[in-house]
């Protein structure tokens, strides 16, 4: 971890998406960066407040708040999140999200970035932690429900993760959205293909892991997996839309990456009295070996994967860092 020094305490580096989008990084540092700060929390030694929420009563709009510490690396961020038209289809919101770090150490800014690359990585990254940790043994089939962003990424990240799986499958209703997830994968790992879903009930009852990263108009469109369709010792993990509450409400065994957070952004998942049930283990301690990830091989497991802001701290971190080595970014003066 480099250190940092400022002759200006009052100025910060800005990172555009621009300045961010030329970084290298690899699958394993991202997977490996995502896993330390999970143990790191697991330890307690950093701290991972509940998120802040605004949502309108008629639901135009979603904004998030997140603080929190890594203390691993001794650093300290502020993430927000602004989602405009978020009961629209995605071609008509409007999406907004920063990450303000500090460093713990010296007590000086290190960056105020765009947290879009952060986000969209360090999600299914965690999605292919669950994959690894809770799927069976012999899981072999995968499917996404999806196609935007989080679907597009989820695949390079569970191969990587789970190297066995056999069959990849998607489910979406974008054909650039598709074709631009098999181009991921394929840019990691060439010999690999995804096939396209044309029956959801179908693709569900032959998956061994399935991943709900689906927006909410495309759930309308096609709606969500039942647990009727799904088979014994079957994993879903929820991170957008495209499984039905029930899943979670009648799974054998819950898992969560936060169960805090999971209360905060999955109120749509609440039964007809507006309570959600209690996990069985958070991703965290299950990573730390403090908790099992499944009891037996035939188990139904629910994961909910709600974002934590010490990964996007270790991810943000990490990034900023190889930025400022290559002379990226705008140092302004703030304060």
């Amino acid at each position: 971890m480099a250190s940092i020094n400022a002759v200006d305490a009052g100025s910060i580096c800005v990172l555009n998406k621009q300045d961010l989008a030329g970084l290298r990084y690899s699958l394993a540092e991202v997977l490996s960066t995502v896993e330390g700060a999970y143990k790191a929390y697991a330890a307690g030694l950093s701290a991972n407040p509940r998120k802040l929420a605004a949502k309108p009563d008629d639901g135009h709009s979603l904004a998030y708040s997140m603080l929190g510490r890594d203390g691993e690396r001794q650093t300290v961020a502020f993430k927000t999140s602004y989602k405009f038209n978020a009961d629209k289809e995605q071609s008509l919101q409007k999406y907004y999200t920063s990450l303000l770090l500090y460093d713990d150490i010296t007590g000086l800014p290190i960056a105020l970035m765009d947290c879009s690359l952060v986000g969209a990585l360090r999600t299914p990254a965690a999605s292919a932690l669950l994959a690894r940790s809770c799927a069976h043994g012999d899981a072999r089939t995968a499917l996404v429900i999806g196609s935007g962003v989080q679907g597009q990424n989820a695949f390079p990240f569970l191969v990587a993760a789970m190297p066995q799986l056999e069959r990849l499958i998607i489910h979406g209703n974008h054909e650039d959205g598709i074709a631009a997830a098999r181009e991921r994968l394929r840019a990691h790992y060439p010999e690999r293909d995804i096939e396209v879903s044309t029956d959801l009930e179908r693709s569900a009852r032959a998956a061994d892991i399935i991943i709900g990263a689906a927006g909410p108009a495309s759930e309308k469109t096609y709606g969500a997996v039942r647990r009727a369709w799904i088979r014994p010792g079957a994993l879903t993990i929820l991170v957008g839309y495209g499984l039905h509450a029930e899943l979670l409400h009648q799974a054998d065994h819950r898992v969560a990456t936060s169960e805090a957070q999971m209360r905060v952004t999955g109120t749509d998942l609440a039964d007809a009295e507006g309570a959600l049930p209690a996990v069985d283990a958070e991703l965290p301690d299950i990573l730390a070996g403090n908790k099992p990830g499944r009891a037996h091989d035939d188990q139904r497991i629910f994961a909910y994967n709600s974002g934590m802001i010490v990964t996007d701290i270790a991810l943000g971190r990490l990034f900023a860092e190889r930025a400022r080595a290559q002379q990226l970014g705008q140092t302004i003066r703030l304060w």
